[in-house]
């Protein structure tokens, strides 16, 4: 048999990994670079398309279902395919980042599902995209017993019959991969690199374990998106011939447009659909990128005012689960982020009796499963499912439809009655000082104030900084919302850090970078899409 022929893909400007060549072998790396050759094109025409939405929505401040998908909305007689039976339990899912001590905690957590996280709770080095992969492929033949080098404490696998199902969350579209390019120069997609190389080594290996490659999609924002996605599967599957059908996604509605195409959303990915999931700071980041320009009726109050119980998210989350029971897919609710406290426990049965309303709520309003971040919910979470569901794998026969929700509903952000505080702006800019400055150190799951928070939350930080800036909000101790006044917080935060931490510690870290790349993305004028596009051309490794 001749050797494979040499992978047309480069790796560039990367130190080489313990065991990246497990990973990055010839095939792995022809195969994904069919997949940019086929399909880069048509994803920089769909980020091209997201600037002309975005621009239509800054003139006519609305949004409305799309008039030229009518018939598939109506169209009562389309389903998407039939879960498989590792999918069709969801009732608890864990969060997390592909690290090795994390991937033995989550699928031995007792949570249904693992969604193994490389887009938001992983700081994209090639260190973390490399041996994410190492990790989830020695998940799977049982090579990843491990040892925290700092406590000596041991890890090992459960039973197979105990592990949670694994669903992979790659990067979204509009990331690339600086460390892997073409001949021709151009980066390839983030999205394809971490699909890429997971189906390819893993795909046979999961069908043989009666399980599958399934994926979580992020960032989506079109049907178009979605139906760019579905060819990569179909493409995918005939590569390394796998039935078609074998993958299955979920798609994250984390996006304001997406929520106007969920229907559609799940039509283009029917034959690999298996659900739709209610993110929450992702979708109010992307409220205000979208509706920047909207005026007051349009600005939010503190993220921590914002609950699931708000008018216009609840609309969100009603409309997502009878779409999905409409359509025969899984509606996977919302993340409980709070992180116990070792110290506190007065904080902790706070936290845990409103982690339990959310979950009830959620149960209760027909979702089939929720998110938690940390093992510690996984009960609690996993009690309130079990109330409504029994024995039954999931509630999709629960078709919501008495849920009748309008165009304007889900924009309807001045039906929350709450404003703006100035501990908001506080908040607001020590959680994104915090954040960046850990993803910087490749961090992406970061604890802050007993919450585990990732990229979103950096996001809807410095948003809601610029949002109330540019909406010139007063705060109800008087002050206005200026640029003088976030960076006087930032400075103020700074000193605190430095102070809290020791001199050595915080000059170790990259605490002033981190402060100085927040304010940037919260003071500019030009808003940038995302943070961390300005972020990665500073993340080392």
């Amino acid at each position: 048999m001749s050797a494979p022929a040499p992978s047309p893909l480069a790796i560039v400007d990367a130190e080489p990994l313990p065991r990246q060549e497990e990973v990055l072998t010839d095939a792995a790396l022809a195969f994904v670079a069919e997949l940019h050759r086929l399909f880069t094109p048509r994803r920089d025409e769909l980020l091209a398309r997201r600037a002309e939405r975005r621009a239509e929505i800054a003139r006519t401040s609305t949004l409305d279902f799309l008039p030229e998908t009518a018939a598939i909305r109506a169209d009562d007689s389309w389903r998407v395919a039939p879960a498989p039976a590792a999918l069709n339990d969801r009732r608890v899912e864990i969060t997390g980042p592909t690290d090795r001590k994390m991937t033995v905690n989550a699928l031995n957590s007792g949570a249904r599902v693992w969604l193994a996280d490389f887009e938001d709770a992983t700081a994209p080095t090639w260190e973390n995209v490399v041996l994410g992969q190492v990790n989830l492929a020695d998940a799977y033949t049982r090579n990843i017993d491990f040892t925290d080098p700092g406590s000596g404490k041991s890890y090992a696998l459960k039973a197979d019959e105990e592990l949670a199902t694994v669903v992979m969350r790659p990067r979204g579209w509009h990331l690339n991969e600086r460390h892997l390019v073409a001949a021709d120069g151009t980066p390839v997609p983030g999205a394809l690199v971490d699909f890429g190389l997971y189906f390819f080594h893993n795909a046979q290996r999961l069908i043989d374990l009666g399980k599958g490659p399934y994926f979580y999609l992020p960032k989506t924002e079109s049907h178009l998106e979605a139906r760019l996605w579905n060819d990569v599967f179909v493409f995918a599957q005939d590569y390394v011939g796998v039935p078609q059908g074998t993958v299955r996604a979920t798609v994250l509605i984390e996006t304001i447009t997406a929520a106007y195409e969920m229907d559609e959303i799940l039509y283009e990915l029917r034959d690999h659909a298996s659900g739709l999931n209610a993110g929450r700071w992702d979708y109010l980041f992307s409220i205000v990128k979208n509706f920047r320009d909207g005026g007051q009726k349009f600005v939010l109050p503190d993220r921590n005012a914002i609950t699931m119980t708000a008018p216009f998210m609840r609309a969100y989350t009603e409309l997502l689960v009878r779409t999905c029971h409409r359509r025969g897919a899984h509606a996977i609710g919302g993340m409980a982020a709070f992180i116990p406290s070792r110290r506190d426990e007065e904080v902790n049965k706070v936290a845990f009796e409103k982690v339990k309303a959310d979950k009830d709520r959620e149960a209760g309003d027909g979702f089939d499963g929720s998110w938690v971040a940390h093992p510690d919910l996984v009960p609690i979470a996993m009690a309130s499912f079990d109330a409504v569901l029994g024995d039954r794998p999931n509630q999709k026969d629960r078709l919501r439809e008495d849920v009748s929700v309008a165009a304007g509903d889900l924009i309807a952000v001045d039906s929350l009655d709450a404003r703006p505080t100035y501990d908001g702006l506080v908040n607001a800019v020590q959680v994104g000082i915090r954040y960046i400055e850990a993803w910087l150190r490749g961090l992406g799951a970061v604890a802050i104030f007993n919450l585990m928070e990732d990229a979103a939350t950096a996001e809807i930080s410095r948003s809601q900084i610029w949002q109330w800036i540019n909406a010139g909000v007063v705060f109800e101790n008087g002050e206005n919302a200026t640029p003088e006044l976030a960076r006087k917080i930032a400075a103020g935060e700074l000193a605190a850090i430095r102070a809290e931490i020791g001199e050595e510690a915080f000059s170790a870290g990259n605490w002033q970078q981190a402060h100085d790349l927040l304010l940037t993305v919260s003071l500019d004028e030009d808003y940038a899409d995302f943070l961390t596009l300005p972020a990665y051309e500073q993340l080392a490794g």
